[in-house]
């Protein structure tokens, strides 16, 4: 399903409580972006125990439940988790990854809250999440009636909100800090090969990891736990981070001169990662355009080119990084600091068409 409008973690709460007292509600995501735990924390926050029910784990008695005889009559019993005296949320999570006679099993209690003749007590809440099948996770399409009988939200990660949870959670500091810098590294699509991939639960599960081996990790160790969480190129970019904090070495000594690039080659990891820093406040202090330059951005640009020459003796790969267009061909640097570029060395800008 496609989102044409989505919603931040911080703006759930308000909008499930308008939507979900009402109607059964559908929370469309990535994985690992949260949205069980937004749920949940939104029924602990109207005093609700919330049962979850993971949709690739059931079988269509799991919600029927079983026959008894009861007067002479078959009668049904819903299973104990759901059929409860109090109301509670009731979280149907991974719903559209559940087979289509366990979707089936869910119309009735999505859309008249009855399994049988158990009904659920006023007051109850039913939300539904997922993955989207764009995500290369499980998921299966879902019927139009099921579909129909649903308010589809679609939540998208927002660095803003998770570092704003982070600072309550006792996330590791190198990892509030690092995405403080690189917000746009929380999350990343998931790659259509098995290999790990960026997103707020996996930097949770690093900064666990982190706190976990403490002031002793070692940099081949880290890059394991990095590598193992992360999309490559993060893990890439986030050991030189650590390698930076460990070091007090930073992109702001290297344009004051006061340092150089780093140049062996187990430093490569932190090459690429000062190479982004340096694209980052590049992006950010160049005018778009040249009439605007004034006398100290002109020292700023002709001190970055010098600076581009130097990387590029060292890795002529890595400097092409800082003035590489963006995911969409299109460049992010100033048209008239490339011309210069490109005077200054050809080699570079011509590799980037």
């Amino acid at each position: 399903m496609q989102a044409a409008a989505t919603v931040t973690p911080a703006q759930i709460p308000e909008l499930l409580l308008g939507l979900a007292t009402v109607r059964p509600v559908f929370l469309w995501g990535a994985p690992g972006i949260g949205k069980s735990s937004l749920v949940r924390k939104f029924a602990e926050s109207l005093g609700l125990e919330c049962v979850s029910l993971l949709g690739t784990q059931l079988a269509p008695e799991d919600l029927i439940g079983v026959p008894q005889i009861r007067d002479g009559r078959s009668v049904f019993c819903p299973p104990e988790a759901i059929a409860r005296d109090e109301p509670y949320c009731l979280f149907l999570d991974e719903l559209n990854a559940a087979s289509p006679d366990v979707q089936k099993a869910f119309y009735s209690l999505i859309l008249d809250r009855r399994i049988g003749s158990y009904e659920l007590p006023e007051g109850s809440l039913v939300i539904g999440a997922g993955n989207r099948a764009t995500d290369n996770a499980l998921a299966r399409p879902i019927a139009s009636a099921l579909v129909n009988r649903l308010t589809h939200v679609h939540l998208q990660a927002s660095a803003h909100d998770w570092l704003v949870w982070a600072g309550e959670h006792d996330i590791h500091p190198w990892v509030t800090d690092y995405l403080t810098d690189r917000p746009d590294h929380l999350w990343s699509q998931p790659p259509k090969t098995e290999e790990p991939f960026s997103t707020p639960r996996s930097w949770h599960m690093l900064s666990d990891a982190l706190h976990s081996f403490g002031r002793d990790l070692d940099e081949h160790t880290l890059a394991v736990l990095a590598h193992g969480t992360l999309t490559p190129a993060h893990a890439v970019s986030f050991r030189g981070y650590a390698k930076i904090v460990r070091h007090t070495f930073g992109i702001g000594a290297i344009i004051k001169g006061e340092a150089s690039w780093p140049a062996r080659l187990e430093d490569r990891d932190l090459l690429y990662y000062l190479a982004e820093a340096f694209r980052g406040r590049l992006i950010k202090e160049l005018p778009g355009r040249k009439e605007h330059v004034s006398p100290a951005v002109r020292q700023t640009a002709h001190r970055a080119k010098s600076l581009l020459v130097q990387l590029a003796e060292i890795s002529v790969e890595v400097a092409r990084t800082v003035i590489a267009d963006d995911a969409d061909g299109l460049p992010v640097l100033p048209a008239w600091f490339l011309v210069e570029a490109a005077r200054d060395m050809p080699r570079l800008v011509e590799a980037r068409r």
